[in-house]
């Protein structure tokens, strides 16, 4: 338990040594930033496959975890936002949201740089093309859930038709079911991050402790903050009025982007027994 412990210490100290509260204020801001490009351009691509619906499901989806207070405005702003007409798939706007979009997954990999004291080699114009290809994947990936989602409700009506005690039994298991789907998305492009972003490549065995601390962290932030807010959100409307909503959206985010960079901060102190360098290599 002490060197478990001791562990978590040194990964403190490593995170505030390699300037993690700067950065996870440059990742909340880039995400923020990122939010509304990424989802014009999800709602292109699936209004040129005939998709609308299944958009709208992957916008709701995207904040299922959020707590609700800061989902809420930030949800309905971007609503107003894709309800607008827009022009086809592959039109100028479009294009620079896409690369827009890819800025959040560049803030990213730079914490991850620093975290696992790595120097990106590769040239720029490289690393934001994977990062525009992970915007494409995300959207895919997205869209793909969201036509399952689309598809439960149905054949939760067929069951109800034909299998009512069935249907009836399985009930309980339905919102269950699709909080495990919105952890598992999250499961997945922790691991994608860690595995992929950073310079140099890092087995499962490296990089699992900060992904199930990350998890089950930010899980937990997202109950915290939002019981938070239901009792002191007012305190942030009375200071910032109509700011509230966008200062909360970047205090979770911070909070949030602190953990995952934490996260890779304590599976660099694990793969080096606990001895970190007190300079940055």
């Amino acid at each position: 338990m002490r060197k478990f412990i001791r562990l978590l210490y040194e990964a403190y100290l490593k995170f505030n040594r390699d300037d993690g509260w700067a950065i996870a204020s440059y990742i909340a801001l880039s995400i923020l930033t990122s939010l509304f490009p990424f989802l014009i351009f999800l709602t292109a691509l699936a209004g040129f496959f005939g998709l609308r619906g299944e958009a709208e499901t992957a916008r709701k989806l995207l904040f299922e975890a959020w707590p609700a207070s800061v989902a809420g405005p930030i949800s309905d702003q971007i609503r107003n936002v894709l309800t607008q007409p827009r022009g086809g798939l592959l039109t100028l706007g479009a294009v620079f949201a896409i690369y827009f979009a890819s800025s959040g997954v560049e803030a990213l990999r730079v914490a991850l740089n620093r975290a696992y004291d790595v120097k990106e080699t590769r040239s720029w114009w490289l690393s934001r093309l994977e990062s525009i290809l992970y915007v494409f994947l995300g959207a895919a990936a997205l869209l793909a859930v969201a036509i399952l989602l689309v598809l439960g409700p149905l054949a939760w009506t067929i069951a109800e038709r034909y299998a009512p005690l069935i249907a009836q039994d399985l009930e309980p298991l339905f919102q269950p079911v699709r909080y495990g789907v919105t952890t598992g998305l999250l499961a997945i492009a922790l691991f994608a991050a860690h595995k992929f972003l950073p310079a140099e490549r890092r087995s499962f065995k490296v990089i699992a402790p900060g992904i199930a601390l990350t998890l089950i962290a930010s899980l937990a932030l997202g109950v915290g903050f939002g019981a938070y807010l239901a009792r002191y959100a007012s305190s942030y409307i009375s200071m910032y009025a109509g700011l509230a909503s966008i200062v909360i959206a970047i205090v979770f985010l911070q909070m949030l982007a602190a953990i995952f960079i934490y996260g890779a901060e304590l599976n660099q102190t694990v793969a080096a027994g606990g001895k970190n360098p007190k300079n940055r290599a």
